[in-house]
Formats: C-alpha cells, sequence, structure tokens
C-alpha cells in the first residue's frame, strides 16, 4: 500500500492504520465550519437606486494546512507560521433584489413589473491566513483570498433584467477578513469575525457591477498543530534577508466586454429594436505592458513605481457607438499611466497590487462618465525559479473596484547590482 494511499485512509477512516510519521504528517491538517451574514454593498449611486433588498447569507467549509517551525521554513517564520484553506462557500442570495423604476436617467429603458434576483454562487477558494497574535487562549488574525465562483442564475432580457451585478455565470472570487479565536480546547477554537467579498467575472462579459458584500461570520475551528506553533515559534531564525533593486518587465493580453455597448442597448436603443437589452456582447483583446522599478526590501515585500502602457482596439468601436450620441475630442487606442506597486511573496507564490493614474487616456465621453482618472489592478502569480524567476499569473485591472477587464501576464524580473 502506497504512504499516498495509507494517509488518505489514516486521514478519513482509520487513524490507527498510520505510521507514526503519518500521524505527525496529519497533525498539520486542521478544519473549519463557517456561517456568516452580511450585506451586498452600494459602490454608487446608480446601484443604490436599483437595490431593493440586500440581505446574504453564506456557509462554508474548509480543510486547513498549517506551517510548523520544524520546517525550517524562512518564509513561515517571517509571516508567524501562516495556514492555508482550502474550502467550499455557498453564498445565499435569495434576498438580494433589483429593480429600475421610472427615472429619466434611464432614458428609453422601460421598466419591468417584477424584481430581479441576483443568485446563489458556490465557490471553491484557497486562503491565505496569518496570525497578528497568539497566546493560549486568543489568535487575531488576518485571511486573504482568492477563488473561481459559479452562479445559479445571471443577468438576462427573460426574468433578471435588472440584476445588474452578475453577468457570467462563472465568476472570479475575492476575499478578506479579520478575525479572533477562542480556543475553548487544546485543538478546538471559536472565530468571530468580519469579512468582505466580491464576485464579478471580470468585465468578461455584461454587466458586470460586481457583488460586495460585507459581514460578520462565526466559525468553529479545529486545529491540532496551534499548541506546536505556539510553544516552539520562535526556535527557527532565518538567515537575515539582504535587500536589493530589480527591475520588472511585463506583457499581458486581455479580455473585455464593453460597458459602453450594454449602455447602448439599455438606454439608446428603442424597445422595437432587435438590439434592446440584448443578451450577447461583443469580446474584444487587450493589450498591456509593464516597466517598473522595485525594491525588495524584505522576504515578504517588494515596493516600486512603474509605467503602464495599454493598448486596445475596442476604442474604434466606442468612437462608432458614439458618432450616433455625442462624439469626444480625441480617440486613442494607447493610454499610458504611472503606478505605485506592491507585491507580497510566499515561496513561489505572489500577489501584486498597483494603484495608478492615467497619464493620457481619450476612450470617449461615456468611457470618462464610467471610469475614473485613476485605476487599481490586483493578480495572483507563480514564479518559476528554473526558469530565471519568470512568472506567470493574471491580473484584473479596475476602476473603483469595478474591473475594467481579466488579463493573463508574463513578467520578467531583472536584478540590480549595486
Amino acid at each position: 500500500m502506497s504512504r499516498f494511499v495509507r494517509t488518505l485512509i489514516a486521514l478519513f477512516f482509520v487513524p490507527m492504520l498510520a505510521t507514526a510519521a503519518e500521524r505527525d504528517s496529519l497533525r498539520r491538517f486542521g478544519a473549519e465550519l463557517t456561517v456568516g451574514t452580511g450585506k451586498v454593498m452600494s459602490i454608487d449611486e446608480y446601484q443604490k437606486k436599483i437595490m431593493y433588498g440586500d440581505a446574504t447569507s453564506v456557509f462554508g467549509i474548509s480543510l486547513t494546512y498549517g506551517a510548523l517551525p520544524k520546517d525550517s521554513d524562512a518564509f513561515a517564520a517571517d509571516y508567524g507560521y501562516p495556514s492555508f484553506s482550502f474550502g467550499l462557500r455557498y453564498s445565499d442570495h435569495h434576498r438580494v433584489t433589483m429593480q429600475r423604476t421610472e427615472d429619466p436617467e434611464w432614458e428609453q429603458y422601460v421598466p419591468v413589473d417584477y424584481k430581479s434576483r441576483m443568485g446563489n454562487i458556490v465557490t471553491a477558494y484557497a486562503s491565505f491566513n496569518r496570525p497578528l497574535l497568539r497566546t493560549d487562549k486568543w489568535e487575531i488574525d488576518y485571511m486573504i483570498s482568492m477563488g473561481v465562483g459559479y452562479s445559479n442564475k445571471k443577468w438576462n432580457n427573460r426574468d433578471a433584467i435588472d440584476n445588474l451585478l452578475i453577468g457570467s455565470r462563472w465568476l472570479i472570487y475575492f476575499g478578506a477578513g479579520l478575525h479572533t479565536t477562542y480556543r475553548i480546547m487544546p485543538q478546538w477554537g471559536i472565530r468571530a469575525g468580519i469579512d468582505y467579498y466580491h464576485h464579478s467575472n471580470g468585465s468578461m462579459n455584461m454587466p458586470n457591477k460586481g457583488a460586495n458584500v460585507l459581514g460578520p461570520v462565526l466559525g468553529l475551528v479545529y486545529y491540532p498543530y496551534y499548541d506546536e506553533v505556539l510553544k516552539h515559534r520562535h526556535h527557527f531564525r532565518p538567515e537575515p534577508f539582504k535587500r536589493y533593486f530589480y527591475f520588472n518587465f511585463s506583457a499581458s493580453v486581455g479580455m473585455k466586454a464593453l460597458n459602453e455597448e450594454f449602455q447602448q442597448t439599455q438606454f439608446y436603443t428603442p424597445p422595437d429594436s432587435p438590439d434592446y437589452c440584448k443578451n450577447d456582447f461583443n469580446k474584444y483583446v487587450t493589450w498591456s505592458a509593464q516597466a517598473d522599478l522595485m525594491c525588495r526590501y524584505a522576504r515578504r515585500w517588494a515596493s516600486g513605481v512603474g509605467v503602464d502602457l495599454f493598448y486596445g482596439r475596442y476604442v474604434d468601436d466606442l468612437k462608432e457607438m458614439e458618432k450616433t450620441w455625442k462624439q469626444a475630442d480625441k480617440y486613442s487606442r494607447w493610454s499610458v499611466g504611472i503606478a505605485a506597486k506592491h507585491e507580497v511573496f510566499y515561496r513561489q507564490f505572489s500577489i501584486a497590487m498597483s494603484f495608478g493614474w492615467y497619464l493620457y487616456r481619450h476612450v470617449g465621453l461615456r468611457s470618462k462618465a464610467l471610469e475614473q482618472p485613476y485605476y487599481e489592478r490586483i493578480g495572483l502569480y507563480y514564479t518559476f525559479r528554473s526558469l530565471g524567476n519568470v512568472r506567470l499569473g493574471f491580473n484584473v485591472k479596475a476602476h473603483r473596484t469595478r474591473a475594467d477587464y481579466t488579463e493573463m501576464c508574463l513578467s520578467v524580473p531583472i536584478r540590480l547590482n549595486l
């Protein structure tokens, strides 16, 4: 019987069959059951007008893996021996309803006589849970998670015409939270805190306002590794990290649907037209490049500044759309921005974040009304050490949490010897 099969049997069926080494390995694994409530946040006045019900509930189950001091892992030591969760969560949104009533802002849109429901979402995710404080009885931690969700409902022009939050069944998930755990027994704890989570399709379809939920959570935690981490967390002292600078060059290709096209069919198309509130929207390829100067001043972190270059042929179609409305003075496929960059590392994985400001951007009048002069990016990367630390990942570019597009990115760091 292979070791892998024996470990599975030991974990789920017959613990007495495990060897001493396997039982020790199983002590790294824990579990958590979570329940919570929350509300869908309205991120702008437009959303506030259409929201009728915003109450949600969430139920989750996860398997956790704890890093231990005896691993002599420098990253784990720097983070205070974090844990990783892999789980499923069910977001109950049956009380989230939307409806547009008579309003001059809707232009040619004709309100319907029913409320649209958002739909419930099942999410598979992975979380990074970092402790900020550990004592015999109490633990405080923060959580960051990413995953993929599936919704049983999405926007359509038949029975969910005002569900402007979710425009596709497959969704990108991002979550964050702050929690406090009280140990009721050596291996068990009660966890309470507040979670934020976001579901959207990354602007790969329309509509895509996205669902932003904030609310309290309560959980039952099983963590057999807690005492070992608590007692031995200071035993391993990693080598001091040597700061260095590096250039980071990236190239990305993405996909987006146009919010402007969605608005065109909703508000500026006569109700008797076949394009009025249509279900299908064009998809466009986007291109971008980044050149950053970064300083990795800790094993965990790097920060810097960079120049972002964007290119999209979709601007030609935006110009064509606005011929029947009102045109801007300039249209350009190219945009340029300058951005502050920050990246968080754990072994070969990293989360890259940036906040940028457009120096040059001309994409029409409607885009100017929908966008901000600033933009955000967040992405998950994996570093291939055998390929000279080349990184591959994905980003979501957004304007005030509303996705602009989703992209795949290849990044090449070049270390500077100063």
